[in-house]
């Protein structure tokens, strides 16, 4: 039995998600800031973290792996076309929000390809979404129904474009042919706002119009 926790973080209050085993063990996704708050609940939960999983590379979804890190040496899984993204501020976006540059000091396990990510007993197949960036992923968990989408899809809306690398057009694409071909009961964990379902999107999501 898995379960997940939504941690708004940072000051976009991007979602950082922590999904649990009933045997203690989780994996985190994408700790865009307030590192010491993902740590606090894990430890307050009692649970061993298993690896940082990032939907993409901005700024606000990496912002507090370092943090992290110092406490846990854990493996950052993260697509290849944002490997470097890490380490660049003006590629991951942190030189332009006065916030202070994010570089991530560690090197990444890098994913391509679509395919089954097994991590200890958590398994997700990996969709390639890109739009919002080019190495956008979502992690779709089929024992729990749900997909970590991060800035792809949210309640009513979709990811923005205009960021480097961003394309309106593959985004779409992306949605349609890899997002809405899922259950319409699958739940939606997005990288910002509240969760939906794919169904609910489907139907009111009014940026898929004709979908």
């Amino acid at each position: 039995m898995m379960e997940w926790k939504r941690i708004p973080v940072g000051p976009i209050q991007a979602n950082a998600y922590i999904l649990s085993h009933d045997d203690g063990t989780c994996v985190i996704f994408d700790p865009g800031g307030e590192g010491d708050k993902i740590v606090r609940h894990i430890e307050e939960q009692g649970l061993t973290p298993l690896a940082i999983l990032l939907t993409h590379a901005h700024f606000d979804h990496i912002g507090g792996i370092n943090e992290v890190r110092k406490k846990w040496e854990l493996p950052i899984y993260i697509h290849e076309n944002e490997k470097e993204w890490l380490t660049d501020p003006a590629l991951n976006g942190s030189a332009y929000f006065g916030i202070g540059q994010v570089v991530v000091h560690h090197e990444p396990t890098c994913l391509r390809g679509e395919q089954t990510l097994q991590i200890g007993d958590f398994a997700f197949e990996l969709l390639e979404t890109p739009g919002h960036s080019p190495g956008s992923i979502s992690y779709y968990c089929k024992e729990i129904e749900a997909v970590f989408s991060g800035d792809v899809l949210f309640l009513g809306s979709i990811g923005r474009t205009d960021l480097p690398g961003g394309n309106h057009e593959q985004l779409l694409r992306s949605i349609h042919d890899k997002l809405l071909t899922l259950p319409e009961e699958t739940v939606v964990l997005s990288g910002h706002g509240r969760e939906t379902t794919i169904g609910a999107e489907m139907d009111t999501n009014p940026f898929l119009h004709g979908f």
